[in-house]
């Protein structure tokens, strides 16, 4: 019996050696997917006021979700309010000069020139008369009859008549002719001027309301009420949930298995158990040394490429800078 049990014992142990070998010795299974690692990244914004005027209200806070254009903050508008009342004012007057200008004289406006030139006309023609009869009695009466001084100053009533009877003439022409070109090209240009002016104040007051671009969360509230805006500080610090993506790198040898459009899955150690969808948008052009930041089992110091995997997150679950794993099965290449 002992001989059996030893025979039993060998030929087991012989069993156990042949399959321990087969199990050494047999080919690898071949790998299907690519495991990457990498961190959770995603856009930001930092927002600041187009000018320079104190803080009159900050509307949200930290951690508040805002949309495309949410009023985030504004300024005081107390001085740029009145100055753009002023110049809209300046501009609706000069529209009306302008306008004047275009239509030109009014049909009253002419037929008081034609009154004044007929005016002008009997008197000068009354006036020439009055000098007439004065020369003739002073050349009858060889001037005993009057004086030379009377003559003299009938003369001069004739000739300031005809004179004012000229200019009456051309005051008629003049209201006929109507406005110059050069003139209405002027109040053109003045009024062009009076709405640049009108634009900007309106500009520097749509500036004192800062919105958001786009949907975000807000990361940091840089600024509180009172404190003294301007274009280089920060008011606001946005994170943009939409789209995330992780940033991961992959060796030159595995490069021929990755593809944009590629789906992938990421897991994350919060959600051990769930995974996200993904797929690559985006493979570097250039190859760089392998960041500290990325955790790898491979050598850190070979060369790789950068690589992006977008998630879709819709419940704003990621957060920026996740480790995150992903994992790209090698026969998947279709587009999300």
């Amino acid at each position: 019996m002992n001989r059996r049990g030893l025979i039993v014992v060998v030929i087991g142990a012989a069993a156990v050696v042949g399959v321990a070998g087969w199990w050494l010795t047999r080919p690898p299974k071949p790998a299907t997917e690519l495991v990457l690692y990498g961190n959770v990244d995603l856009r930001q914004v930092e927002l600041a006021f187009n000018g320079n005027e104190r803080v009159a209200a900050v509307l949200v806070s930290e951690g508040d979700r805002v949309s495309s254009g949410q009023v985030l903050a504004r300024l005081d508008s107390s001085r740029l309010t009145p100055a753009a009342a002023q110049a809209a004012a300046q501009v609706a007057a000069q529209k009306q000069a302008v306008e004047k200008l275009r239509r030109g004289n009014r049909p009253e406006e002419i037929d008081q020139a034609r009154a004044n030139l007929d005016a002008a006309a009997a008197d000068a023609s009354d006036a020439r008369r009055k000098y007439d009869r004065l020369a003739a009695l002073a050349q009858s009466s060889s001037g005993r009859a009057l004086s030379g001084q009377d003559l003299d100053d009938a003369r001069s009533a004739a000739q300031m008549a005809a004179a004012r009877l000229t200019v009456s003439q051309q005051a008629l022409r003049l209201e006929l002719i109507g406005p110059r070109r050069e003139d209405i090209a002027q109040a053109e240009a003045v009024l062009e001027g009076d709405r640049s002016q009108l634009a900007l104040l309106q500009s520097q007051l749509g500036d004192a309301v800062l919105v958001a671009p786009m949907a975000a969360t807000v990361r940091s509230r840089l600024v509180e009420p009172g404190d003294m805006a301007s274009p280089q500080k920060p008011a606001f610090s946005l994170a943009i949930t939409d789209p995330k993506w992780v940033r991961a790198y992959v060796i030159e040898t595995d490069l021929g298995h990755v593809r944009p459009g590629m789906k992938a899955t990421i897991m994350v150690d919060a959600f051990p158990r769930r995974g996200f969808a993904g797929w690559v948008g985006f493979i570097s052009p250039v190859a760089e040394f392998t960041p500290k930041t990325v955790q790898t089992p491979d050598l850190r110091t070979s060369l790789v490429y950068e690589i992006r995997v977008f998630v879709k997150d819709p419940g704003d679950e990621l957060r920026l800078g996740m480790p995150a794993t992903v994992h790209l099965p090698f026969a998947t290449a279709t587009s999300p």
